[in-house]
Formats: structure tokens, C-alpha cells, sequence
């Protein structure tokens, strides 16, 4: 399940789905170059020093132009989360539930495991300071476990499952364990957390502990 830092990079220049403005030119090359300088203060000096001005100086834009698209910190913050839904993304089909949700494991640890500032990290810190980056932040997963959804219909597909599934309770037990290793712990990251938390899953899964509510 890719995390908000490589949603948005992958997104490009393109609008937020729910806030499309069918924009292109300089207002998509401005918005891009404003996301990015979030990003990089944000990294740089943290949420205290994430300012409007800031971010227009660091963009090379007007500040006005950020005052009257973005108003406030948390508006930029929401857009850059915002941005990240806004890709093709999908779960990769690897034959399997456990090499699945593997998969989708892999693409977690990276984002949270390398080393020196992490902007995921980041990122979900600012949404516990300010309110719009919050529910941005929850659009963002609720979008990203819709879309992962399917992992749990193709293995129910297979015969891998003893009957209907809560796709979204299995994704949960899938992923956080990573979320909690290396995000609260802060634990020294192992290569092999991927596919220990996914096999746990996988077991509790075909045991019928996610089973789907009557």
C-alpha cells in the first residue's frame, strides 16, 4: 500500500479527484512547484516553520498567489495529500493472498524504514496539528483501502478464504504491524517484517478470524 509521499509523486501535476479544476499551464506548473516546497520545508523545518511565506519564497511564486489558492498551512497540507490520491494506483496481483498483502507490506516498510527524514512520517505528524491535514489524511487511506479491497476478493476468488471477509479489519491486521514497529517503536527495521505480518494475517484470515459481519 504505497504511502502518501509516493502517491503524490506519482500523481504529477494533475488536481485532487474530489477538487478537479480541469486546470493546466502555469496553474499546474505553480501548483506543483507549491506541493513540492510544502514537502521540502516540512522536512527542513518541521511544522513550526511551515509557513505560508515560506512556502511562496521556497516555490518562487508570489505570496498572494499561495494566500489566494491556499489560504493557510493546513490548506497546503490537505492539497498535498489531496494530490496523492489522484494517481492510478492499484494493488499488485502476486497469485496469493500472503504474497499480496506482502506486496502491499513492502511498499509500506519502504516508505517508513529508509533512513534520515522521512516525509510520510512527516506528513502524518502534521495531520495530529492541524485539523485539515487530518481529514485529508484519512481521505487518503480510506481511498487507498478501497482500492486495496480487491486483494481480499481475489483471495476469496481463489478458495483461499472460508467465506465472505471484512476486507478492511484484514488490511488492518495486515499493515500494522509495520505502522507499529516502525512508526511507534521506532524499531531497528527488519527486511523480514513484510512477510512475517502478512503470513500472521494470511493464517488468521483463512482461520475465519475476518470473517465478514451477518
Amino acid at each position: 500500500m504505497d504511502s502518501p509521499t509516493q502517491a503524490s509523486e506519482d500523481s504529477g501535476q494533475q488536481e485532487p479527484a474530489t477538487k478537479r479544476r480541469r486546470t493546466g499551464g502555469r496553474s499546474a506548473r505553480v501548483r506543483a512547484q507549491v506541493l513540492e516546497s510544502v514537502g521540502t520545508l516540512l522536512l527542513e523545518a518541521g511544522y513550526d516553520g511551515l509557513t505560508v511565506d515560506a512556502v511562496a519564497e521556497r516555490a518562487g511564486v508570489h505570496r498572494t498567489t499561495v494566500y489566494r489558492r491556499w489560504r493557510d498551512v493546513g490548506s497546503l497540507l490537505a492539497d498535498v495529500l489531496d494530490a496523492a490520491s489522484d494517481d492510478t494506483w492499484s494493488p499488485p496481483d502476486a497469485g496469493s493472498l500472503e504474497d499480496d498483502l506482502t506486496a502491499l507490506n513492502q511498499e509500506v516498510y519502504e516508505a517508513l524504514a529508509g533512513g534520515g527524514p522521512n516525509l510520510t512520517t512527516a506528513l502524518i505528524a502534521a495531520g495530529f496539528r492541524s485539523a485539515e491535514a487530518a481529514t485529508a489524511l484519512s481521505r487518503f487511506w480510506e481511498d487507498r483501502y478501497a482500492r486495496c479491497a480487491v486483494v481480499v476478493t481475489r483471495a476469496a476468488d481463489r478458495g483461499e478464504l472460508p467465506g465472505p471477509a471484512d476486507s478492511r479489519a484484514l488490511l488492518v491486521a495486515a499493515t500494522a504491524p509495520l505502522y507499529h514497529e516502525l512508526l511507534l517503536l521506532r524499531a531497528v527495521p527488519d527486511p523480514a517484517l513484510p512477510r512475517r505480518a502478512a503470513a500472521a494475517a494470511t493464517a488468521a484470515a483463512r482461520a475465519g478470524a475476518f470473517a465478514a459481519p451477518r
